[in-house]
């Protein structure tokens, strides 16, 4: 009789040890130490940050036309003075202009346009220099664009913006006028008068 009890007395601390290390594991898994059941860049409304955290990277164009394509699409890339000088920028015109890119205090390095899924255009920027970047945006009061480490995405349309939600890329909003929604991030850009959040403006 004694040996019977000490094995369910047994059974049933060893249960008890196996409910508790799942529960610790649910908790570092799909919690935060708010409690709230949401992690890093996804709490909130808007998406989730890369693995690893931080911002996406991208240096060149085939590095961010391929990061475009894991979340949406990015087709027919054109550099951006050749699609100016297209037809479709008649009726689609991209994002900025080339004189942008001639200019230092954009920090633009190179600028190119693909189309998406949905017939629309987006503009793709290599950025040299993230903080002249964001100054000129907030200077010649540009709104906002998507950014991610090294680069920006102007999308096409809504459609795209909604496909990169959950892309990791974060909006650069140099907007004074802007109103963003209560429950989404909002953090200091590089300059003064910008902030970076999770609201996507569509």
């Amino acid at each position: 009789m004694r040996i019977r009890r000490a094995v369910t007395i047994g059974a049933l601390l060893l249960l008890s040890a196996t409910l508790t290390a799942c529960d610790d594991g649910d908790t570092k898994a799909g919690g935060n130490s708010d409690g709230d059941g949401r992690t890093g860049a996804s709490a909130g409304a808007g998406g989730s940050a890369p693995k690893g955290g931080g911002l996406p990277e991208a240096s060149d164009m085939a590095s961010i036309a391929y990061f475009l394509n894991q979340h949406g699409s990015c087709l027919d890339l054109k550099t951006g003075e050749e699609y100016d000088d297209s037809s479709l920028a008649d009726h689609d015109p991209a994002w900025g202009d080339e004189n942008m890119t001639r200019e230092p205090a954009w920090g633009i390095k190179e600028r190119a346009v693909c189309r998406d899924d949905y017939d629309d255009s987006s503009t793709l920027l290599v950025l040299s220099d993230m903080k002249k970047f964001q100054a000129s945006m907030h200077a010649d009061n540009y709104g906002s664009i998507l950014i991610g480490k090294d680069f920006a995405v102007a999308p096409g349309g809504a459609e795209t913006t909604e496909d990169l939600k959950a892309s990791g890329l974060v909006a650069l909003s140099c907007d004074p006028t802007r109103h963003i929604p209560s429950g989404y991030k909002q953090e200091p850009a590089q300059v003064d008068g910008c902030v970076l959040t999770n609201y996507f403006d569509n």
